[in-house]
């Protein structure tokens, strides 16, 4: 079986959280390859140097300056979205005529299907989240996020079928008219095994598009810089050129590999991160106690930093609010992000039934 693995590129989540789907259809025997473009695809050089990669059209994916005009920038952007997805579709079903694609595996990419191959359809968000003056939106943007999945003929959500699962309300909702898997918990990494000494005080991950990424790292590095310790910054720019340095009492990685970002979020006594899904997946699996901070804006992330705020799991400060006194007062409590446990390999179940 070949299978072409497709992820959205908006930030690297997407493809961080496929990297589990593509080991476990390798383990499943099946030849995998990989529709990519920009920071997924150097990731991915590094994770899989042994697969080979089709370069796609990009999203181009960029925040306004102010969180509260993304509906705009979407909207403006609509026009330019839609010739996106199109000419992604003709790329996707040229990969699969040329390669002899049985499967095709979009990650929230919505032309990456062939009417010639199986075509799975990977989300958390059922429900997209509108921010509170639009929330009457919502079972519009359910509807009219299902019309985009009628070119898939089933639906994978990387959560567990159990609610709240990790997502709450985004990946739990009635009336859902497509074959549904619900896979569990994407992590790229495994369960700590060993205890690491915790000789980092505070572990910023950074991540996003630009340039919402950038400007959370200069209110990171301002901050860390006024609160004595040991911090670690890693910036999430996979590729960059000077892959690590030291600004005063803080250690700057441009990206690490799996194993290493594993020991380092280990080593950390607190680690300050976007609540995007992806991330919140990786910290429930590797343990860490966790501050997170929304991207202004993207309402997704807010719902789940505040969902896990309330229920104890996270702190949560506003981008705005972001200072050492508020970093601080968060951090005098310990969290934890609780993973559902399941007995049934969901992953490996909805590989072995999909075709």
């Amino acid at each position: 079986m070949k299978v072409l693995v497709s992820p959205l590129d908006w930030g690297l989540g997407h493809a961080t959280r496929c990297i589990p789907v593509i080991k476990a259809y390798l383990a499943h025997g099946a030849e995998v390859e990989l529709a990519t473009c920009g920071s997924s695809a150097i990731l991915y050089q590094t994770e899989f140097p042994d697969l080979v990669q089709h370069e796609i059209p990009s999203y181009g994916i960029r925040y306004p300056k102010h969180g509260s005009e993304m509906p705009l920038w979407l909207f403006r952007n609509l026009p330019r979205l839609s010739q996106v997805v199109e000419a992604e579709h003709q790329r996707i079903e040229q990969i699969v005529k040329e390669r002899n694609i049985q499967v095709v595996l979009s990650d929230n990419r919505f032309g990456s299907y062939s009417t010639h191959a199986k075509s799975i359809y990977m989300t958390h968000q059922m429900r997209i989240a509108f921010p509170f003056p639009l929330a009457f939106l919502e079972s519009f943007g359910i509807h009219w996020h299902l019309r985009q999945m009628k070119n898939f003929s089933e639906i994978w959500i990387p959560d567990f079928p159990e609610a709240p699962g990790m997502a709450g309300t985004l990946s739990h909702v009635p009336h859902l008219p497509r074959p549904v898997k619900y896979v569990g918990l994407l992590s790229r990494f495994e369960s700590p095994s060993v205890t690491e000494t915790k000789d980092i005080d505070v572990l910023a991950i950074l991540s996003g598009p630009e340039p919402m990424r950038t400007i959370l790292e200069h209110q990171v590095l301002d901050t860390l810089s006024q609160i004595p310790g040991n911090h670690a910054v890693i910036l999430g720019i996979p590729g960059a050129s000077l892959k690590e340095f030291k600004r005063g009492n803080i250690s700057l990685y441009s990206h690490l590999e799996t194993a290493d970002f594993a020991r380092m979020v280990a080593r950390a006594q607190t680690v300050l991160a976007r609540p995007g899904y992806s991330t919140v997946m990786d910290m429930a699996r590797l343990g860490a106690s966790c501050i997170f901070v929304p991207t202004p804006g993207q309402t997704e992330q807010l719902y789940l930093g505040t969902s896990l705020c309330t229920a104890g799991s996270a702190g949560l400060i506003s981008q705005k609010a972001l200072s050492p006194s508020s970093f601080e007062k968060a951090r005098e409590k310990r969290y934890r992000i609780p993973e559902p446990l399941t007995q049934k390999p969901l992953l490996s179940l909805a590989i072995s039934t999909a075709y």
